[in-house]
């Protein structure tokens, strides 16, 4: 019950109260002014939000950390009654929306809209509502809402920055073992030819097949062995370590204007999330094809391919990303390393400080796979000291090692040349 009607029904109360006790005419008017204003406005409340509708309308569904997501709310008076107060409110989880409004003054059968600008902070899949639509009549009195439930969603895709030097082994051709890995990517490995379907390219007809079959023919490709890269994303819940984090509210009304101040979380598992995703736009730029391994709540194995479609699966995968895993990164890395083609670089990203993952970086040696330890500073992040001693284990057999502290420039420690440690 509002306050404004508590307050009428104690002024009707009273002036029952007076006719009873002194029968006097004007408290009798009294009762009835104050009962025709609690049925009109009860009748008024009732309609409030009868025919009003609000639509989201927005150009993406996929943004990047940093960027600008703008979206359009529309506000419908499908009656035609005047709206005098309509309050939109947007309660969707994403970090410092703005999609909350007060629309005063609708006419029947008229709609308004605004665009509501949001600075993005954190990644991951936001829905875009639930949207509380309130309103009621002119004293307050009745007032009513409606939730209107979420019909998309919205995903953020984790910070990248750009890579311009890092560990890029050649692989090595497995004597003569065929990968048997069909893609939609052209590679110097045919595999075979197929009849042709519709939507294939006509650069990939095999003209001699054609002839001799007397129907088209287009080749089919293999992924090429010598340009696999597996990224293992440590996901381990006990391995990670955060420093206190509240999101920055980021204003996003200059939004021509890039971003200033943005930084990642000093989190471990964001700042992997981040590299991860920074390397594979490394690669696959690079003509590379790329993987992804992590074990969260459930083993998640993104099959390598080239092309941005694969950027985009990759960024997808770590937009939901979460530790959540009890499996360490040293079992995930040996478990999986039978499967992986000899001659694959593998990329450990990885905050823990045991002893184990220098050993399986040595059995992925022994494997004949090109390990490159990618070693966050748990001690910074305000975990465990030891990323040190670890770091020199990995580097005595031989494989490149780079450190990287909380509060570190990751396009500077990423392209660093000697691959050391990069502090803030």
């Amino acid at each position: 019950m509002s306050a404004s009607l508590r307050v009428v029904l104690g002024l009707l109360g009273l002036s029952l109260l007076a006719l009873v006790v002194t029968g006097a005419p004007l408290y009798a008017r009294l009762c009835y002014l104050f009962a025709l204003l609690l049925l009109s406005s009860r009748v008024w409340s009732a309609l409030a939000l009868h025919g009003v509708e609000v639509r989201r309308e927005t150009r993406f569904r996929r943004v990047q950390v940093g960027q600008v997501f703008e979206e359009r709310f529309e506000v419908h008076n499908t009656g035609r009654w005047l709206q005098p107060w309509l309050e939109v409110r947007d309660q969707t989880p994403l970090p410092g929306s703005r999609g909350s409004r007060l629309v005063v003054l609708l006419r029947g059968r008229r709609r308004q809209s605004y665009l509501a600008r949001t600075r993005l902070v954190q990644r991951g899949i936001y829905p875009l509502g639930p949207t509380l639509l309130s309103s009621g009549d002119l004293f307050g009195l009745f007032p009513v809402s409606r939730t209107l439930p979420a019909t998309s969603s919205l995903l953020v895709y984790p910070t990248m920055v750009e890579v311009h030097g890092f560990p890029n082994p050649p692989g090595l051709l497995p004597g003569g073992e065929a990968l048997r890995r069909r893609t939609h990517q052209v590679t110097p490995n045919a595999a075979g030819v197929r009849e042709y379907a519709s939507g294939d390219p006509l650069n990939r007809i095999h003209w001699v097949s054609t002839a001799r079959r007397d129907r088209l023919m287009v080749k089919e490709f293999e992924l090429d062995p010598l340009a696999e890269v597996w990224i293992f994303v440590d996901a381990a819940r006990a391995a990670q370590a955060a420093l206190p984090y509240s999101p920055p509210d980021v204003a996003a009304d200059m939004f021509w204007i890039a971003p200033t101040g943005l930084t990642l979380p000093p989190s471990t598992e964001e700042y992997a999330v981040s590299i991860a995703a920074s390397l594979a736009q490394y690669f696959l730029r690079r003509g590379r094809a790329v993987g992804l391994v992590s074990h969260g709540a459930a083993l998640n194995v993104l099959p390598p391919d080239r092309g941005g479609r694969q950027l985009g699966k990759v960024l997808e995968a770590l937009a939901v990303f979460h530790a959540e895993g009890e499996l360490p990164l040293a079992a995930v890395a040996t478990a999986q390393a039978q499967r992986l083609p000899r001659g694959s670089t593998v990329v450990l990203i990885t905050p823990a400080v045991e002893e184990r993952v220098a050993l399986a970086v040595d059995v992925l040696q022994r494997r004949g796979l090109r390990p490159v330890a990618v070693l966050l500073d748990a001690a910074s992040f305000g975990g465990p000291p030891g990323t040190d001693g670890l770091a020199a284990a990995i580097a005595a057999l031989n494989v490149p090692v780079c450190r990287v502290a909380c509060g570190a420039d990751l396009s500077l420690a990423l392209s660093a040349a000697d691959l050391g440690s990069v502090r803030p």
